[in-house]
């Protein structure tokens, strides 16, 4: 199963496992990373646009928690599926995506 998380509750989320290295996947466009990006707190933050998951896939540890982020949520999705289906199970789907995070971090712009 793929949790579904608010940016507000990522934090508590990671903690949930303290043992594994909490990432935040970031499966956007190059351009839309220089629009809005998130600040790492606490986390790595990883940015591999969707379409080279497949073969940047050992760049990614199924050790790890990883909660997956795109613009609003849809391609995130798709790309915690697919991680699911490759052996990886502490997943996330940022609900809402980059769009949500900007309301509770007004520091990361909206586009």
């Amino acid at each position: 199963m793929i949790d579904q998380v608010r940016p507000a509750d990522l934090a508590a989320w990671f903690a949930q496992n303290a043992d594994a290295a909490p990432v935040l996947l970031d499966v956007r466009e190059p351009w839309e990373l220089q629009t809005a990006s998130v600040a790492p707190q606490g986390f790595t933050l990883v940015a591999i646009p969707m379409n080279e998951i497949p073969g940047r896939l050992a760049e990614l540890n199924d050790g790890q928690r990883i909660a997956c982020l795109c613009h609003h949520g849809a391609r995130s999705q798709r790309v915690a599926a697919f991680l699911n289906q490759n052996g990886f199970d502490q997943l996330a789907n940022v609900a809402g995506g980059i769009d949500a995070w900007s309301s509770h971090d007004p520091t990361v712009p909206r586009y």
